[in-house]
């Protein structure tokens, strides 16, 4: 069980990680702080302090594209030294930045992609798995399509990936999480309703979405 506990605050991250690790999450997924923008020094000691502080190791989550922040290949490597910061969700969908992260970063370094689109790809340049959406929808595939990789069974992986497509791209059709809560409503996993500033899925996108669920025979027609 891995926690999100990451804010634009250090002294509400290390507070949302210290209570992650008091009810029995084995790691801390921790965002970089958005809007407020720390230049690259600001981000190692944000990181730092709360690993530190941490009784669970954290995995750094780098998503520029909703952060508005950028955690640069150097600084994770010079975190990644520290003992309870053990990988990242790396959202930036650049197989050079992939290849950097794995040549800065000691081979124990989980490099995680974060993105669904370019998950097989990443892996293929050395990515260790994904910290996926889809995975919400169809946790099988996805597992299956990383254990190919790893096993450099490209084939399977790549056709694995090729049944995923429609749902990778449809998951996206609205904002995140937005589609992919309505799939699992969908699906009977959860009610209609999604927390503001979110709202549910805006009715055009409903019925892409259905026939897509009912392709991969997670929901009937």
């Amino acid at each position: 069980m891995i926690a999100g506990t990451g804010s634009a605050s250090t002294a509400h991250t290390l507070e949302q990680t210290r209570l992650a690790a008091i009810h029995g999450a084995d790691a801390a997924l921790v965002v970089t702080p958005y809007y407020n923008r720390p230049v690259q020094r600001g981000l190692e000691a944000h990181f730092r302090v709360v690993a530190d502080a941490s009784e669970i190791p954290l995995i750094l989550y780098n998503v520029p594209s909703r952060t508005s922040v950028d955690i640069l290949p150097e600084t994770v490597a010079s975190l990644s030294a520290h003992e309870r910061i053990a990988g990242i969700k790396e959202a930036v969908a650049d197989m050079a930045r992939v290849d950097s992260l794995l040549a800065l970063c000691p081979g124990d370094f989980a490099v995680l992609s974060g993105d669904d689109l370019s998950c097989l790809q990443a892996m293929k340049h050395g990515a260790h798995g994904v910290i996926s959406v889809a995975a919400n929808v169809v946790p099988g595939p996805i597992a299956e399509l990383c254990a190919a990789a790893r096993r450099g069974e490209w084939g399977l992986a790549e056709s694995t990936e090729n049944r995923l497509r429609k749902l990778f791209d449809i998951l996206m059709i609205e904002t995140n999480p937005i589609p992919v809560k309505w799939a699992l409503f969908e699906m009977g996993l959860l009610g209609p309703h999604i927390r503001l500033p979110m709202t549910s899925l805006g009715d055009e996108f409903r019925e892409p979405l259905r026939q897509c669920l009912n392709e991969l025979e997670l929901i009937s027609a």
